[in-house]
């Protein structure tokens, strides 16, 4: 009989698993995978201390929202825990498709389609429609979903620096007009907090038979009218040919969406692997999401205090000192350098009750280890006040 020992040494993949190094860093100092006791607003409790969350991406703070909590125990009720199918065979229900008609409408597209993730939606916005021969050019700076997007389309790739249009027009200058394109980039990116140099992108591809996809996860509910997005706070919703994005960030849910032309999102319904094999969004998380679409369009308080927050957070940390990378967002890196200072760093806001992120690579460069913090709408003044002295008592060491 094999011993426990023989099983776990008895191949290559085994070994690379027991052997590999980042994985026994991330045990040894436990920065990941931290499992909250409790949540109340932007307060959680971690091993029964209370801790305030400065790295959820609850923009608007609508994740407790009285109407957003109602109508996810209404749509269990009604519906269940789950569709137990895809949409593409059993899994539509009437649900789905207001939530797509809602979210086409408010965005200015004609159409969208909703899955159950931010990452399949975000590959599904890219892999749908690329093929092999076509020429994807993307911003290096992307989240990894549409890197594997990306990844299976078989299309050739050029990279660009990161919201450079220098470097854009570059790689441009090498390619033919008439060849199939794709731009891809991110209206929000969620590690450095910069805006999409969208007018000028525009601009620069002009007549480059070029589809545009724009994965707006972190500019929806914050940026634009309403908070409809940075397509829609450049004004250039109709020349962007998808917006992709995630409702587990101001729309307090889980799941994706995908919006474009009605004719973009029925081929994306016909083509997309990740519709076609992915079970539904559940009734619940559906529910969520369009009370939390509905909120953004009725109360906009909730976007006025989270720029009020922004502002009042920006210039804590730039009167410290501390470098956020140009962020022009409530996503809000505090850049390091180095992974021992980002650590020391973590453990003195965590010490003094304010918790945030690690970000190392390959998520950054090696020389922009970062503290990943994000604001809300949920953060009071009290928060607020306790987050700048818990900085400084963090700042100090560094």
């Amino acid at each position: 009989m094999a011993t426990f020992t023989s099983f776990k040494t008895r191949n290559s993949i085994v070994k690379r698993c027991i052997s590999d190094d980042q994985t026994r860093l991330r045990l040894k100092y436990n920065p990941y995978y931290l499992p909250f006791d409790r949540q109340v607003g932007s307060h959680v409790w971690l091993d029964g201390k209370e801790l305030i969350m400065l790295s959820s991406n609850d923009y608007l703070g609508l994740s407790d929202h009285p109407k957003v909590i109602e109508a996810g125990k209404k749509a269990l009720e009604e519906w269940g825990s789950g569709t137990t199918g895809s949409r593409f065979a059993n899994g539509s229900r009437y649900f789905h498709e207001k939530l797509e008609s809602d979210l086409a409408s408010f965005l200015g597209k004609e159409a969208c389609h909703v899955s159950v993730a931010g990452y399949i939606s975000c590959m599904s916005s890219i892999e749908s429609f690329a093929r092999k021969g076509d020429l994807i050019i993307v911003d290096r700076n992307v989240h990894s979903s549409l890197w594997a997007g990306i990844a299976n389309t078989g299309a050739r790739l050029e990279r660009f620096g990161h919201n450079n249009i220098e470097s854009l027009k570059e790689v441009l200058g090498q390619e033919s007009p008439e060849i199939t394109k794709m731009l891809v980039v991110e209206g929000v990116f969620s590690m450095e907090g910069h805006i999409a140099n969208l007018p000028d992108y525009l601009t620069v591809i002009q007549n480059q038979n070029c589809f545009i996809v724009v994965d707006d996860a972190h500019g929806f509910g914050v940026l634009g009218k309403q908070g409809r997005g940075t397509v829609d706070y450049f004004g250039v919703t109709d020349q962007v040919d998808v917006i992709a994005g995630s409702m587990s960030k101001s729309m307090a849910s889980t799941g994706g969406f995908v919006a474009g032309s009605t004719e973009i999102i029925e081929y994306l319904r016909t083509h997309s692997k990740q519709t076609v094999f992915s079970a539904a969004l559940s009734p619940c998380q559906t529910a969520c999401a369009q009370a939390a679409l509905d909120v953004i369009k009725e109360e906009p308080e909730h976007l006025q205090h989270l720029w009020d927050n922004t502002r009042y957070y920006h210039k804590l940390l730039l009167d410290l000192g501390l470098d956020i990378w140009e962020s022009k967002t409530p996503a809000t890196p505090i850049v390091l350098g180095k992974i021992e200072s980002a650590y020391y760093f973590w453990k003195k806001l965590m010490q003094k009750g304010v918790f945030t992120n690690i970000i190392p690579p390959p998520a950054v460069s090696p020389n922009k280890i970062l503290i990943r913090t994000a604001i809300s709408a949920r953060h009071s003044k009290e928060d607020l006040e306790k987050i700048g002295e818990a900085m400084k008592f963090a700042a100090k060491g560094l």
